[in-house]
């Protein structure tokens, strides 16, 4: 999807990504308020930011110091190109912090390093706290070892730290605003309330980015980009946002769409019955399914590295896909043009290099994340109408397309299944079949207490272990499984849910007294980071 109507671009609020851990958060918010945001890296040319024609511009935080070798910054032309548009500008932290070195202001290190819930004082009721009294305070999140002890000529300070450092700054006149705090961040408690004043009573920008216009304006380009001669194909999942996707497009082309839904041996309890149903009787999209059990578990047989795993399953998929494609042309009459992709704007986001790293890639990604290789001959271009939205966004899509809202409530399941579940060799023993009677009895569980809405992800994983238990009055030597579900907004960061004890009694007795092979069972309460969501 492309920001192309004059009505978006006309509202954009760009971002330029100077590497915080928060840069994705400023999107989501400004989004929340119903105005368009898009990311980009802190350190693209003009050109690719001229290119968008952004309303407003925000330089997010960062790690680095100003000072240091090689410490990204905007590009060169950047101060005149925004002046001479009149475009607004805020520095969050790092990006307060570049405003002023490149304006001739000094930043130096600080004597008082600011980390964590601080308390700020408005100094001047106008600009950034024109909503505010001087003397109010807020609780605000800092994060940073550097200051600025000197501002460019024509800006003034308008909030300070409690330890007397400059929190927030402006030059109305050029348009230029800062903040030495994160305001998107829910620990900055009043931090939406001051973003919400400066888009809309500063920046004069109106909220009119809503899922409707981007849904109609998404079916306009995939007809425009489609010709009327040509098919496109999709691989299914079963999951939320490759249905999202192959729905919007089947809403554009109709059944010049071609979906396959692949049967891989390592989906959850009943998954393709319960898939398949939503696929035809609800939605009615034209779906081919595979069932090619057989064909994975055999080449997986005895592999217990996870990374190869996942290659061969990739590349299994691939050779399915290759031959569905190969039907297809038989069938039609001429090879398929597109290709279908569920990417998500945090795939993408995660996809671009940290900046200031100095790599023009990013840390390799899950492989299960990524596009697989395709066979070099099928040539397919990607339609991926997608990539410029959240989860939480594609829910909203999806519901406006009456794609039943259970379905579209689901959690997010991995491309390898069960694979990434079962640390070791998948097809050892009766590995599967007792993680997925494990995975229905937990999953079926927090469906009856009502808290399925509140977790991102629940499932069980299968321990290659054994453990001494008493079951019937007799010793047994069984697997232990284990329990995780946590909560996310995005899966980019992740905590554990915190269940209520008597329920997880409840569960781990189900699950004890129910699945042959099973006497003991764990709970995960690690948050990410440290941890992946998934175990492998």
């Amino acid at each position: 999807m492309e920001p192309q109507t004059q009505a978006k671009k006309s509202n954009l609020v760009l971002i330029l990504d100077y590497g915080s851990q928060y840069t994705h958060l400023i999107t989501r918010r400004i989004r929340s308020l119903s105005v368009f945001s898009l990311c980009i890296n802190g350190t693209s040319s003009l050109d690719s930011i001229t290119e968008l024609n952004p309303r407003v511009i925000i330089l997010s935080g960062g790690p680095h110091s100003v000072h240091a070798d090689g410490a990204p910054c905007f590009p060169s032309g950047f101060i005149e190109y925004v002046e001479s548009q009149g475009i607004h500008v805020l520095g969050i932290c790092y990006g307060l912090q570049l405003l002023v070195q490149n304006l001739g202001g000094v930043v130096k290190v600080g004597e008082k390093h600011e980390y964590g819930r601080m308390e700020i004082e408005v100094q001047k009721n106008y600009g950034l706290f024109g909503n505010k009294q001087i003397g109010d305070k807020q609780v605000v999140w800092m994060s940073h070892g550097d200051e600025a002890v000197k501002l460019p000529e024509g800006f003034e300070v308008v909030a300070r730290s409690n330890q007397g450092a400059v929190a927030a700054i402006e030059n109305r006149e050029k348009k230029f605003y800062g903040l030495q705090y994160h305001p998107e961040v829910t620990h900055s408690v009043e931090g939406m309330e001051t973003l919400r004043h400066f888009l809309f009573d500063i920046c004069g920008v109106t909220a009119g980015w809503n899922m409707e216009d981007v849904l109609e304006e998404e079916i306009k380009v995939i007809k425009a980009l489609v010709g009327p001669e040509d098919h496109v194909i999709c691989a299914l999942s079963g999951g939320v946002d490759s249905t999202v996707a192959a729905t919007v497009v089947h809403k554009a082309i109709g059944d010049r769409l071609h979906c396959v839904f692949v049967d891989n041996g390592l989906l959850r309890y009943k998954e393709r019955e319960r898939v398949m149903a939503t696929f035809e009787s609800d939605l009615h999209l034209p779906v081919t399914c595979v069932d090619a059990t057989e064909e994975f578990l055999s080449k997986l047989k005895g592999v217990t590295e996870p990374e190869m795993k996942r290659k061969i399953i990739g590349k299994e998929f691939i050779n399915i896909f290759d031959i569905f494609a190969h039907d297809l042309e038989k069938k039609v009459g001429k090879k398929p043009a597109y290709l279908v992709q569920g990417t998500l704007y945090p795939d993408v986001i995660e996809s671009c290099p940290p900046p200031g790293s100095g790599r023009t890639h990013s840390h390799t990604i899950k492989s299960h994340h990524n596009v697989g290789g395709l066979p070099k001959d099928m040539k397919l271009k990607l339609i991926e109408p997608l990539k410029l939205l959240f989860k939480d966004e594609v829910r909203a899509m999806g519901k406006i397309m009456n794609i039943p809202v259970a379905f579209l409530r689901r959690h997010p399941f991995p491309g390898p299944g069960l694979a990434v579940r079962i640390p070791g060799d998948v097809t050892a023993g009766n590995s599967l079949d007792i993680l997925r009677q494990v995975d229905e009895i937990f999953i079926q569980s927090i469906k009856d207490a009502g808290i399925y809405d509140e977790i991102w992800q629940a499932f069980a994983v299968f321990l290659p272990v054994k453990t001494v238990g008493v079951q019937g009055d007799q010793r047994t030597h069984s697997h232990a499984v284990a329990l995780r579900a946590v909560t996310s907004q995005d899966g980019m960061t992740a905590d554990w849910y915190y269940f209520d004890f008597k329920f997880l009694d409840d569960v781990s007795r189900k699950i004890c007294n129910s699945v042959r092979g099973v006497n003991r069972v764990l709970l995960d309460i690690t948050s990410k980071p440290p941890s992946t969501i998934e175990w492998e």
